[in-house]
């Protein structure tokens, strides 16, 4: 997938992502989902982004 329009409130480097817009550090979605795989997440790396798709 191309990236369309980069949502610049967005910002995303994660290259592999379906919804990453390649020549910007951005994502193309108008919205993301944030969830955990921690029943307790204490740091940065419980977070992650639900809305991520293998390109």
């Amino acid at each position: 997938m191309s990236c369309n329009k980069a949502n610049t409130s967005i910002g995303c480097t994660v290259n592999n992502c379906k919804y990453h817009c390649q020549s910007q550090n951005y994502c193309s979605l108008d919205k993301i989902m944030i969830g955990t795989h921690e029943s307790d997440p204490t740091k940065c790396e419980c977070v992650d982004c639900k809305s991520f798709e293998m390109k």
